[in-house]
């Protein structure tokens, strides 16, 4: 685990220890490891391109085909 010093302002050290308080951290550390967590996904996350998740949608929409056996859907795939 790495460890590190480092120097808060009193307002950040106030907000820490309402974190640490309102979800029953043990201490200061705790709460800033919450914090990252918490805003990790939001940070860290790629946003998907607009046009990217409508053509997912247009693909959700589609009517899948339905096979009767493996048989079947593996003539399907060697067909095409």
């Amino acid at each position: 685990m790495a460890q590190a010093i480092v120097s808060l302002g009193e307002h950040e050290d106030r907000v820490l220890t309402i974190i640490k308080g309102k979800y029953g951290l043990k201490n200061k550390s705790d709460a800033v490891n919450f914090v990252i967590d918490r805003f990790e996904e939001q940070l860290l996350e790629p946003q998907l391109r607009p046009e990217y998740t409508d053509k997912l949608k247009k693909i959700e929409r589609q009517k899948g085909i339905k096979f009767s056996s493996i048989e079947e859907l593996r003539r399907k795939i060697e067909d095409a």
